[in-house]
C-alpha cells in the first residue's frame, strides 16, 4: 500500500496543516491500496502563496527556457510511464492494457503537443500602431476527476506551464496517486519551486477555497455539472476566469446509409470502454426504426464479447467502476431503465457472473428506449447503452440535440458528405464522423451544460493567456 501523506508545496514535500487521512480504495478488491492526507483551506493558502510568489519569475522565462524544461519533463515522464499506468489501473480500475495504451499515453501526448505549440506560438504581433501581447493569466487552480486522471490533469498543467502560469492542483481524492507521481516527475525535471503545487482533499475543504481564493486568477474544473456549478459560484465573487469541462449524454446517430453492423458494434465498444466512465461516451444510439431489429441483434452480439474482470488480467475488456458510490448509482439507473419499460437486451443489475467482489457492473444494453426515460436523459457513467429509434433524419437530429448537455456527438454514414451535413446540425463541441478517434490538436469542450472554454491543442493553450493591447506602440 502506497502512503502519500505529504503535499507538494513550494518545491518540497510538506505535512498538512491539520492531520487527516483517507484510504484510497482499489475498486477491484474493495481493499485499501493507498493512503493520502486530506487538506484544508490553510493548505490551499500555503500553496497559492507559493504559486503567487513564483509567478513573476516563471512568467518571464524565455520560450527557449520553457522548451528545455518541457523536454526534461517528457524524459522524466517516460521513465515513470509503466508505473503511472499500473497506478491508474490499481486506483480506478481501468484494464492495464487501456492504462498503457491510452490512460498514461494521454498525459505524455499533452506534454508533447504543448511542447510543439510552445516552439512556434506567436505571443506578440503589431496591428497598425497597436501592439498585441498575449501574456500568462497568473495563478491557476485546477480541480480534476478520477475517470481519466492523468489525462485531465496534464491537459491543464501542460498548457498552463507552457503559457507561463503557476499552478495549484487538487486531484480527485478517489484516484490521487497518479498525481503524486506527476509531482515527482516535475520535481525531478527541475521545475522551479512554487510553479507547481499539489494539495489533496475533497471539494468542500480544498476545492471550494481554491475556487474562491482571491489570489487565484483562473480556475479550471473537470467533473460533474452539479459540482461545476458550485465551482463557478465560488469563483464568481473574485471575477476570475472559469473554464469547465462537465457532463455529457452523447448521441450516436446511425444514418440510413451506414453499415449497420459496423456502426452498432463499434458504438457498443465505445460505450463500454473504460467501463463507461467517459464524459464523451456515445451512450445514446439512434438507429432507423426500419433497422431496429437488426441493430438489436448486432448490439447483443457485440456486448457478449465484452468481458468484465481483473484489471491486471489478460483478456479483460473492462474493469470495475471506480467506487461503491458509483456502483450503487449505476445499479439504480439500470433498475430505472427496467422499471420504465425499456427492453433489456443484455446485462442488468448485479455483478457479472463469477465476480463476487469488486465494483463490477454487468455490460448492459437497453433497446426500445424513449427520449423521456431516465436512462435517456441522465448521465449514467457506467457501461450502459440506450438504443432509441427514429423515423426521419430530422427527428434523429432533434432527439440528439434534446439534452441539457453538448459535449460530444457521433455520426455514422456511408457517405462522408452526408455525415458532414448532419454534423453541422448538432449542438456539441465535438462531432466524431464514422468512428474518428481523438486528436490532441483538436479543441475539446462542450456546449450548454457540458461546460465552457476548450482544452487540448492550441485552443486549450490560449485559455491560459490574457490579451493586452499597447496602443501607440508604433508611430502613426
Amino acid at each position: 500500500m502506497k502512503e502519500a501523506l505529504k503535499f507538494y508545496i513550494n518545491g518540497a514535500w510538506v505535512d498538512p496543516v491539520k492531520p487527516k487521512t483517507l484510504d484510497v480504495i482499489n475498486p477491484a478488491t474493495e481493499e485499501p491500496c493507498g493512503k493520502i492526507s486530506m487538506g484544508s483551506s490553510a493548505d490551499v493558502d500555503k500553496a497559492v502563496a507559493a504559486a503567487k510568489a513564483a509567478f513573476p519569475a516563471w512568467s518571464t522565462t524565455t520560450r527557449e527556457e520553457r522548451v528545455a524544461m518541457f523536454e526534461k519533463i517528457i524524459a522524466s515522464y517516460q521513465k515513470r510511464y509503466d508505473e503511472i499506468a499500473e497506478t491508474i489501473s490499481m486506483e480506478m480500475g481501468a484494464p492495464i492494457w487501456l492504462s498503457k495504451a491510452a490512460q498514461a499515453a494521454t498525459g505524455l501526448g499533452h506534454f508533447t503537443t504543448n511542447l510543439e505549440i510552445l516552439k512556434t506560438y506567436q505571443f506578440e504581433e503589431t496591428r497598425g500602431t497597436t501592439h498585441i501581447q498575449k501574456e500568462p493569466i497568473g495563478v491557476c487552480g485546477f480541480i480534476t476527476p478520477w475517470n481519466w486522471p492523468i489525462n485531465q490533469i496534464v491537459c491543464k498543467v501542460a498548457p498552463a506551464l507552457a503559457a507561463g502560469c503557476t499552478i495549484v492542483l487538487k486531484p480527485s481524492e478517489v484516484a490521487p496517486l497518479n498525481a503524486i507521481i506527476l509531482a515527482e516527475i516535475l520535481d525531478d525535471a527541475g521545475l522551479p519551486k512554487g510553479v507547481f503545487n499539489l494539495v489533496n482533499g475533497d471539494g468542500p475543504d480544498v476545492g471550494s477555497p481554491l475556487s474562491s481564493h482571491k489570489d487565484v486568477d483562473m480556475v479550471s474544473f473537470t467533473g460533474s455539472t452539479r459540482a461545476g456549478i458550485l465551482v463557478a459560484k465560488a469563483a464568481a465573487d473574485t471575477v476570475k476566469r472559469v473554464a469547465q469541462e462537465l457532463g455529457g449524454k452523447s448521441p450516436n446517430i446511425v444514418l440510413e446509409d451506414a453499415d449497420i453492423e459496423k456502426a452498432v458494434a463499434s458504438g457498443v465498444q465505445s460505450v463500454m470502454m473504460n467501463s463507461g466512465q467517459s464524459c464523451n461516451a456515445p451512450t445514446r444510439m439512434f438507429v432507423p426504426a426500419s433497422k431496429n431489429d437488426e441493430a438489436k441483434k448486432v448490439a447483443t452480439a457485440a456486448v457478449a464479447g465484452v468481458k468484465a474482470g481483473d484489471p491486471m488480467a489478460d483478456g479483460t475488456t473492462i474493469g470495475p467502476v471506480v467506487s461503491e458510490v458509483q456502483y450503487n448509482k449505476i445499479q439504480d439507473l439500470i433498475q430505472k431503465g427496467i422499471d420504465e419499460g425499456a427492453t433489456l437486451l443484455a446485462g442488468g443489475t448485479g455483478r457479472p457472473d463469477g465476480l463476487n467482489k469488486g465494483y463490477y457492473v454487468r455490460p448492459t444494453v437497453f433497446a426500445d428506449v424513449t427520449p423521456d426515460m431516465t436512462i435517456s436523459r441522465e448521465e449514467i457513467f457506467g457501461p450502459v447503452l440506450a438504443i432509441l429509434t427514429y423515423k426521419t433524419e430530422e427527428e434523429a437530429i432533434d432527439m440528439a440535440n434534446d439534452t441539457e448537455y453538448g459535449l460530444s456527438s457521433y455520426v455514422q454514414s456511408g457517405d462522408i458528405e452526408h455525415a458532414r451535413k448532419v454534423a453541422n446540425k448538432i449542438r456539441a463541441g465535438n462531432v466524431h464522423l464514422n468512428g474518428a478517434g481523438p486528436d490532441f490538436n483538436a479543441p475539446f469542450g462542450g456546449y450548454k451544460q457540458s461546460g465552457n472554454g476548450r482544452e487540448w491543442g492550441e485552443f486549450g493553450f490560449e485559455e491560459f493567456l490574457e490579451v493586452k493591447a499597447v496602443l501607440g506602440y508604433q508611430a502613426a
